[in-house]
Parts: structure tokens; sequence; C-alpha cells
């Protein structure tokens, strides 16, 4: 996939007609300079995305090129996606520019004047039911080292709504018993304190007691809860592969991704009556956009009880 970011140099044919476009909307619309700086973001973005496929002259771009660069968009840019709004945003800019360039004689047609964004299927997360859940978090054993780690693991990630790369950065002091309470490091370096149950204490201090000493001979004395068989900090592909392992010998393998507890902690909650701003902050969503996703599993779910259980449903 062609370079979406802005570190390739923008071609001087196409560089020219953009800079030529901000000048017009300065002058004779008299745009806001924030919006031009925005504007300025998304073309010189789209310029150097079209001089990476070897286009110098906007009279070369089509109506695919432009709707290929808005999907590419929503793909990893800069270590991130863009949200919907941002491509939005991105295609007035495009779409303006294309237009400029057309008036003014500068092209002879405009490609993106038809191009709409890209649809996009949201998906809806997914989430175990409480019965299955309890199935996946009883299946490790507590006879051995390695089942006593998976069954405090997999108590952490449900009882905290944790991702598989927080529960495995949890350090012994970040786990506070007395408090009931889980430290955090979420994304972008932001730490969040949550609650944990007590089943998954209880979890924790067998596998802290009777398992961790073992594997903590074996290393350097890392700060880490979750231990590998070496000593060190359990890696995010070992947790994942025990939360697949288990959720096989459960019969749930089908049903389960890296953030099936996560999801089951949000819907199972939201089921409850928990309000969708508390459970943003549990889950460490920036946004409660985010988080409102889990707002339409539980409307569906009440949507098939309903279905199913209400004498008049279907007539």
């Amino acid at each position: 996939m062609p370079n979406t970011g802005q570190d390739t140099e923008v071609a001087p044919g196409i560089s020219q007609v953009i800079t030529g476009y901000l000048d017009h909307l300065a002058v004779e619309r008299g745009t806001s300079r924030n919006t031009l700086d925005g504007y300025g973001r998304d073309l010189r973005r789209y310029g150097a995305y079209l001089t990476a496929l070897g286009i110098d002259d906007l009279e070369a771009i089509t109506d695919q090129h432009v709707t290929e660069f808005l999907i590419s968009l929503r793909g990893d840019v800069g270590g991130a996606a863009l949200a919907a709004s941002s491509v939005a945003r991105t295609l007035v800019a495009v779409r303006g520019l294309h237009r400029f360039a057309f008036q003014d004689g500068l092209v002879s047609s405009d490609p993106a004047r038809d191009v709409r964004p890209p649809a996009l299927d949201r998906r809806l997360p997914k989430a175990l039911g409480l019965d299955d859940v309890l199935r996946l978090l009883d299946t490790p054993g507590d006879s051995g080292v390695r089942e006593l780690r998976e069954r405090a693991l997999l108590e952490v990630l449900y009882s905290t709504g944790a991702r598989i790369s927080e529960a495995i950065g949890l350090d012994v002091d970040d786990v506070d018993a007395a408090e009931r309470t889980v430290l955090l490091d979420g994304k972008g370096g932001k730490q969040r304190l949550v609650p944990i149950g007590r089943p998954a204490l209880a979890a924790l201090d067998a596998y802290l007691v009777r398992a961790r000493p073992q594997l903590a001979t074996q290393g350097r004395a890392s700060p880490a809860i979750f231990l590998n068989a070496r000593g060190g900090r359990l890696s995010r592909q070992s947790a994942w592969q025990a939360l697949k392992t288990n959720a096989e010998r459960a019969g749930l393998a089908d049903s389960v991704s890296p953030h099936t507890l996560r999801h089951s902690f949000a819907t199972h909650l939201l089921e409850r009556g928990a309000d969708v701003r508390v459970v943003q902050e549990l889950l460490g969503h920036a946004s409660v956009t985010t988080t409102q996703v889990y707002t339409l599993v539980t409307v569906n779910t009440l949507r098939e009880v309903y279905a199913t259980a209400h004498p008049r449903a279907r007539h």
C-alpha cells in the first residue's frame, strides 16, 4: 500500500495546485486559519499518496484513485487509523481541490465529484454469555504452575476488562488487594485504576503464593505478575495462546479472540444497567462513541429475547 503519511515529498505539479487552492480559500473565500491548516494537512497527505503511486499531474487522477486513497486512510496511517469523521473531512478537501482545478481549467474533468466516503461494516464485538465465561474461567486446573497462572490471567482479564497487553504489563505492586483495585497502563501511556473482583483476587493469590515463586527463580527478579518459564514477563503471544487453548478445551474456540473477555466484561456490565460512561472509564476508551458499540450488542440481545419470549412479538 502506498505511503499515506506526509514523509513523501509531493510532486511539484500537484503541490503547486494545492498551494493555489489554499490561497484561493484564504483570499477569495475568507476560510479560517484552522480550516486551512486542516485542509493543508489532508491535501499534503493526498499529494504524498499520489506521488508514491508515481502520479505527478492531477490530470492523470481517476475516481478510483480518490476512492482507494480514502480506503487507505482507514488502514494504518503513522501508527493509527483515521476516524470516519476525519476521512469525511479529507474527502471535502479533496473534492474542493479537484473542483477548483476543473473550474480554473487546469484539468479536463473532476474525478472526485461523485466519490462518496467508503462504506464501512460496523462489526459488533463478540461477547460470550455468562455461562460460557464461567466455563472458560473454570477450564484451567489448579494443580500446576502453568494452570494456576492461566487461571489467574483469565480471571483478571474478565474481572477488569483489561486488554491482554495491559494484563501482562501488570507488576506485583499494581494490585491492591485491600482496596480491590488494579492499576492498568493503557494506550498512550495513560493509566487507570479499576476495580477487581474477589474471585480474580483469589486466583491471583493462589498463583502468587503457589506458582509465581517457582517461575521467579528462573529469571532476574522481574516485577511482572505474570512470568514465563524463564522468569521474564509473559509475552502477549503466550497470553493469547493461553486464552485460545483454554477456549478450545471449553468448546468455545470459534467464539474467542484476544479481546473476547474484554468484550464480555463490557457487554455484561451494560446488560445489567451500568452507565455507558462508567464502562468507558473502566475500558479506558478516549471517546464514549467507542464504548457505545457495546450498547448495540445489548439492544440486539434484548431484541432476540423479545422476539422469542413476547406472545405478540410476531403479530
